[in-house]
């Protein structure tokens, strides 16, 4: 399951930074993450909470925003939503070639809300 090494190199950039700020904990992680990344949100909010123990990540909110796949077609400039499995083949000129993916890879920390207080268990 790649999930559990998405979310430990997840929570280890979040504590890192959390630590470089003097922040005593943090609230919330919010991660992007494309339709095509292969990742099952489910199975990444399970690794995440298993991730942070013991870390100033503990007990923060994972907030996971999909990003929809998308492709563009060099030839006709036609956009479209790439689905899964990807379609590739242009829906407008019916070209399988020269097909652009625009969006659904993406899997990056948009950015991270720091807790006031902190984790409980954790001095501050």
């Amino acid at each position: 399951m790649h999930e559990m090494s998405i979310a430990a190199a997840v929570v280890e950039q979040v504590d890192e930074a959390a630590r470089r700020h003097g922040a005593p904990g943090v609230a919330r992680v919010r991660l992007q993450v494309g339709e095509l990344a292969g990742v099952v949100a489910e199975a990444l909010d399970f690794c995440f909470e298993l991730a942070c123990a013991g870390t100033l990540v503990e007990g923060a909110a994972l907030d996971t925003e999909p990003v929809t796949a998308r492709a563009r077609c060099a030839p006709c400039a036609v956009e479209w939503a790439v689905g899964m499995p990807p379609d590739l083949g242009c829906p407008n000129c019916r070209t399988g070639g020269n097909v652009h993916l625009l969006a659904g890879r993406e899997l990056q920390i948009l950015d991270v809300e720091w807790a006031r207080c902190p984790p409980a268990g954790q001095k501050g």
